[in-house]
């Protein structure tokens, strides 16, 4: 299990000459079956499986479909995602209020091979539960976001269906307030993958890996912290 670095793609392809996993496997060439458990986005850091042969794969992979592994990750979104919804909350309750998003992502392709994922009927099913860390007034919230699905860009396009997009989300977010975010030092989307639960897939040991959030994030919160930007959510 590896600490995954920012701006690193976990594979080769669509103009990137290689990855993590082709890192991995030069480095640890004694492993010829060594494959890639999930996926995380280039700009994501965090937890990141690698499987060391078929058997630890599958092992990984039913976990993962089942739900019995849990993925928990921190984001920075848009505005005051929690405020409709802990409006109603006993004195001091907001920050044990839990958004459930269950909204179907449909995959598509734009021209140049761009991905893009949707909310969509059609699409695959997919769960995302947003529970308030942090709030900096109406501008920011900091949240803890567990999946019980693993589709591409789904907790990135759930914090845009609810309409408190990721913060220094290029694809899905809001310009001007990812410009208001570059002003606090973010340099790439604030999505950090913070925890993983499973059993160790050959011999069933309960395993509970944790990632620090990396130092440049970290930062961007420091800095919040002291005042937030005072033109609000950063709207177009």
């Amino acid at each position: 299990i590896l600490n995954k670095p920012p701006g690193l793609a976990v594979h080769g392809g669509s103009g990137v000459p290689y990855g993590l996993i082709e890192l991995a496997r030069a480095s640890w060439a004694h492993l010829p079956g060594l494959e890639l458990a999930h996926r995380l986005d280039r700009d994501t850091s965090g937890c990141l499986v690698l499987a060391k042969n078929r058997e630890a794969l599958l092992g990984v992979q039913r976990q993962l479909v089942a739900g019995t592994a849990r993925k928990a990750y921190l984001a920075l979104l848009q505005g005051d995602a929690f405020k409709s919804q802990s409006k109603n909350a006993p004195r001091g309750g907001g920050r044990n209020v839990v958004l459930r998003v269950d909204a179907r992502l449909l995959r598509s392709e734009l021209q140049g091979g761009e991905r893009m994922v949707k909310v969509d009927s059609q699409g695959k099913d997919a769960v995302s539960l947003f529970s308030l860390i942090e709030l900096y007034g109406s501008f920011a919230s900091l949240a803890r976001v567990e999946i019980e699905t693993g589709r591409t860009h789904q907790i990135r396009v759930h914090a845009q269906h609810l309409g408190h997009p990721l913060a220094g989300d290029e694809k899905y977010g809001n310009e001007g307030f990812n410009r208001q975010m570059k002003t606090l030092g973010l340099k790439r989307v604030f999505l950090h993958a913070e925890q993983l639960d499973m059993m160790h897939p050959v011999s069933d040991v309960t395993l509970r890996v944790q990632a620090p959030l990396p130092d440049e994030l970290a930062s961007v919160l420091d800095t919040l912290q002291r005042g937030v930007p005072t033109q609000g959510r950063g709207e177009r």
